[in-house]
C-alpha cells in the first residue's frame, strides 16, 4: 500500500500536468486594442494577440480597451471598453456529448456569435448577466450592463 501511495505522490510531483487537467486552452485573443488584461488565478496575465484563453479565465478591459476572443468552437464573443468577463465553464468534446459555454459579463458590454456549441446544443450555452441569464437560441446578440447593479447571485 505504501508503494503505491508513493507512486501516487511521484506522479503528481513529477507530471504538473495531470494536477492542472483543466489548464487546456478554450480559445485565444484574436483582436486586442487599447488596455485589456487577462486574469487567471488572481494574477493579471500578459495579454497580446494569440494568448490563450482558459476556462475561469476574468477578461477586463480599460476605458480605451476592446478586446475579442475566439473559442474553439468557433464561438466569437468581443468585450467593449470598462468592461469585464468571466469564462465559467467550456466544454467542446462532440464526440463524447459534452457541450456548454458559460460566460458572465460583470460590466460593461458585451456581443457574441454563436459557433458550434451553438449550433449543435443551443440549450448548453448561456451567458449570465447581474440581472439576468440568456438563453442562446439563435447565433448572435450584444447586451450592455450599465451603473452598478447589485448582485442578487
Amino acid at each position: 500500500m505504501k508503494r503505491i501511495m508513493l507512486s501516487v505522490i511521484t506522479l503528481f510531483l513529477f507530471c504538473p500536468s495531470f494536477v492542472h487537467a483543466s489548464a487546456t486552452p478554450v480559445g485565444s485573443i484574436r483582436t486586442l486594442k487599447g488596455k485589456a488584461t487577462i486574469i487567471r488565478n488572481k494574477n493579471a496575465v500578459e495579454t497580446k494577440i494569440g494568448s490563450r484563453v482558459f476556462q475561469k479565465d476574468s477578461l477586463k478591459t480599460g476605458a480605451d480597451g476592446s478586446i475579442a476572443i475566439v473559442f474553439k468552437d468557433d464561438t466569437l464573443l468581443s468585450i467593449g471598453p470598462n468592461s469585464e468577463v468571466v469564462i465559467k465553464e467550456f466544454l467542446f468534446s462532440p464526440a463524447e456529448g459534452k457541450l456548454s459555454i458559460i460566460t458572465r459579463l460583470i460590466k460593461g458590454t458585451s456581443a457574441y456569435i454563436s459557433g458550434i456549441i451553438g449550433k449543435l446544443s443551443p440549450e448548453s450555452v448561456r451567458f449570465e448577466t447581474p440581472v439576468a441569464d440568456i438563453a442562446i437560441r439563435g447565433t448572435k446578440f450584444a447586451v450592455a450592463v450599465e451603473g452598478p447593479v447589485e448582485e442578487s447571485r
